[in-house]
């Protein structure tokens, strides 16, 4: 057997997504960290450039808490007790006392009755919405959702699908009025924090709009929300898009890997739909879960977002993301308003998103920068996302190199 015939498949795959602009090239390894000094941040030294120190304006780290000493400090202790990983799946030897006690928490800090681990948050939905899928099922997405809920629709094969324009409540109320009587269930799915422009879906707006056509459909609508950007980072206690809009899904998902800086995913429903689940899901059953080390991290986590520090965090993170929006404001760069700490910066055009990518690396700033076909043509973007870990004069620094550009 030989993989020749093949490889140069491969070759001619790749080489057309580099060509298209959607290749995702090196990664650019992180070697070290500079500790925060003289009122700036920490800094990050990558492989292949010295002593250059970067500031990270593309961290999903929201709160600060991967470096934070009580985390650390929860999965070394972990780690000695439980050894370095899980061993096996949960239904054989694979459930540890962390992972209980994470479950019941998470459950707890959304005042839900259960909640259930997956090893992260693409896995959750991928392993979750179909599950939630017969053939008698409608699902309806919006345009922006994450690639997760594209992928777990098609592993899915409802038996229709349609996708609204980004937060578009009256296109939803039209799909759900025009599908009554053609299909028993109705499974709504939708970020709770669009990722790559950091708004937020109008929850409370959907759910008003699902309630008057539920008792058309036999058996009922199902809204399922994947909010792994809001969690922990957005809302006045942290509770994400739910709370900032005063609406509950029926399923929430999220993930432990970004605002609580550890690793994994989890779903947070009733009690019936955890055990449903628990049963069902193959990314669940036969996968391993999270590492004990892992669990007892992202539970000391979850301790310090629900505690005065961790509310101190989220009012700085406000501040900052009102202060970067105001300062762009002001250089003329087009963002859009928002409390979430996700900060797009609309270049729309290819070849300036790419320069200024370029520019603010030359200047040792990281940034991601998004063009077509990422994202559409003309929505080219470089999204900035604020961290507790900045200062005010990490983003002093960052709107004088983006003046510079202008």
């Amino acid at each position: 057997m030989s993989l020749k015939k093949v490889e140069q498949l491969f070759i001619d795959k790749v080489t057309e997504l580099q060509l298209r602009g959607i290749g995702k090239g090196d990664e650019k390894v992180i070697t070290g960290m500079k500790a925060a000094d003289g009122g700036f941040g920490a800094r990050y030294f990558l492989e292949g450039y010295g002593d250059r120190a970067f500031l990270r304006m593309n961290s999903n780290s929201y709160l600060g808490l991967a470096v934070h000493p009580q985390v650390i400090k929860a999965e070394a202790e972990a780690a000695e007790k439980f050894g370095t990983g899980p061993g096996a799946v949960r239904f054989i030897s694979g459930t540890c006392q962390p992972h209980i006690e994470l479950e019941q928490k998470l459950a707890d800090f959304h005042a839900r009755e259960a909640a259930m681990l997956f090893s992260s948050a693409y896995t959750t939905m991928m392993g979750v919405l179909p599950q939630f899928i017969s053939a008698d099922t409608l699902v309806v997405s919006d345009a922006l959702n994450h690639n997760c809920i594209i992928n777990a629709i098609r592993l899915s094969h409802p038996a229709c699908k349609e996708v609204f324009a980004h937060a578009d409540i009256e296109a939803l109320d039209k799909i759900l009025g025009a599908y009554k009587g053609r299909v028993k269930r109705v499974c709504l799915v939708t970020d709770g924090i669009f990722s790559m422009r950091g708004d937020y879906a109008a929850l409370d707006k959907m759910s008003a709009c699902c309630k008057q056509y539920e008792d058309a459909y036999e058996e009922g609508i199902i809204s399922i929300v994947d909010d792994s950007h809001g969690v922990g980072a957005f809302g006045q206690t942290g509770r994400g898009t739910e709370e900032y809009t005063q609406s509950k899904a029926d399923i929430l998902i999220a993930t432990l890997g970004k605002a609580f800086g550890v690793n994994g995913g989890y779903v947070a429903a009733s009690s019936e739909v955890i055990n449903y689940l628990r049963e069902t899901s193959p990314f669940y059953i036969y996968s391993n879960p999270i590492t004990p080390a892992e669990a007892a991290a992202a539970s000391a986590a979850l301790d310090i977002a629900a505690s005065h520090e961790g509310l101190h965090s989220l009012e700085k993170l406000r501040g900052f993301s009102g202060r970067l929006r105001s300062g762009l404001e002001q250089l003329e760069f087009e963002t859009l308003p928002g409390e979430h700490p996700i900060v797009p910066v609309f270049i729309r055009d290819t070849d300036k998103t790419s320069a200024l990518v370029a520019h603010l690396f030359a200047h040792n700033i990281l940034v991601t920068g998004l063009n077509y076909p990422v994202v559409p043509q003309g929505e080219q973007e470089i999204r900035l996302q604020i961290s507790a870990e900045h200062t005010e004069k990490d983003l002093d620094s960052l709107l004088a190199k983006l003046a510079d550009f202008r």
